[in-house]
């Protein structure tokens, strides 16, 4: 039998044999032969008010031109995902390689170990994990430095603690200690030169109207007079707060606390000292001022000073020289730097401690509710 012919030529015969109206051959419905595709409503697809939505039609379209046509895998009545113009096709291969082992179901034991820690290297020493089990465990450890316990205990500044500890004169049961960065939370078990050492109690400040001829120092090698000589002898162990030169007189402070000891030198903590100094030469107040901002004498830095002259008899002055720095003969070294002879030299104040109407030798203790006060100011 003949095609039939178009304006284009002859026409391709149907896939299925189905005759159309015309004589030619359609596609058939999915309703049956004869019935014909519904008509395409202005309506939305779903009711807003009902939330329903019209039954879906059937697909016509066919999966041939459909190369990358997958399975959809949402919910019910969810729209399929469609790639954006542009996107990268979706593949099955992930997106990064995981060697991770799977994570254990919840509840499940976990290892032990805390989480994001190194583990130790393969074929390392067992003395190498103990360190770094010692090294976490410090590092949480609530404790001090054995030198800062001792200090704090009234047995010597941080320093020569550290020297006595190099010179293995402190033990912790029985073994003798050779770092001063031993932590520890009481001093229990701890013996310096073969003696126990007994726990901190709460720190005592004396004031001492030192007189001159006396070194601040416990002993000396060649036999002279410390203020150790002076002190009554049922004072508990002290420890003087700085130091006074041989020749130099007045407050001189003294703690049963290295701690505070520590804290009261420390320029940082900015406890001011007051001198009092008889000197011979001219000198201006202009030139005192001057000092407010430091000077440098021989590569040596002093820091502010507050300097103020008080009264004049002849050549003799007296000046007043405030300041925050504890450096070694720092009052008579700037006052020489003007050309001044010191003939005597006075503190008369260390923060809010003052010498007062004390006689040389007079040692008076500091009520605790005023030194509890005081130290919070150094905080």
């Amino acid at each position: 039998m003949a095609n039939a012919t178009g304006p284009r030529g002859p026409r391709r015969p149907p896939r299925n044999g189905a005759t159309g109206p015309a004589g030619g051959r359609r596609r058939p419905s999915a309703d049956g032969p004869d019935a014909r595709k519904p008509a395409r409503s202005d309506k939305p697809r779903s009711d807003a008010r009902s939330g329903a939505r019209p039954p879906a039609g059937p697909d016509t379209r066919s999966p041939a031109g459909k190369a990358d046509a997958r399975p959809a895998t949402g919910k019910p009545g969810q729209r399929p995902a469609t790639r954006k113009p542009g996107a990268r096709p979706a593949t099955d291969k992930p997106a990064f390689s995981s060697s991770r082992p799977a994570r254990p179901p919840r509840g499940a034991a976990r290892p032990a170990g805390k989480p994001g820690a190194r583990k130790p290297r393969d074929g390392a020493p067992e003395g190498d994990r103990a360190e770094t089990r010692a090294g976490d465990h410090k590092a949480d450890h609530k404790g001090d430095r054995i030198a800062k316990l001792l200090a704090r205990a009234g047995i010597a500044s941080r320093r020569d603690i550290e020297r006595m500890i190099g010179e293995g004169r402190i033990a912790l049961d029985g073994a003798v200690l050779t770092t001063p960065a031993t932590i520890l939370t009481s001093l229990r078990g701890v013996t310096v030169d073969g003696n126990p050492v007994q726990e901190p109690t709460p720190a005592r400040l004396f004031l001492f109207h030192k007189p001159t001829g006396l070194l601040t120092t416990a002993k000396d090698p060649a036999g002279r007079p410390t203020i150790y000589d002076r002190l009554p002898k049922d004072l508990p162990r002290v420890m003087p707060v700085g130091r006074l030169d041989l020749n130099t007189e007045g407050l001189l402070l003294l703690t049963t606390d290295g701690e505070l000891k520590r804290q009261l030198e420390l320029p940082a903590t900015g406890v001011e000292r007051t001198y009092r100094a008889r000197v011979f030469g001219e000198v201006s107040q202009a030139q005192l001022e001057d000092l407010i901002e430091g000077v440098e004498i021989e590569g040596m830095r002093y820091g502010r000073i507050d300097a103020n002259l008080e009264r004049r008899t002849g050549r003799n002055q007296w000046v007043e020289m405030t300041l925050t720095e504890g450096k070694n003969r720092e009052v008579r070294r700037v006052l020489e730097h003007l050309g001044l002879r010191v003939s005597r030299l006075i503190r008369t104040r260390y923060g809010p401690f003052v010498l007062g109407d004390s006689q040389p030798g007079e040692v008076v203790e500091v009520r605790r509710v005023d030194l509890v006060k005081f130290r919070k100011t150094l905080d």
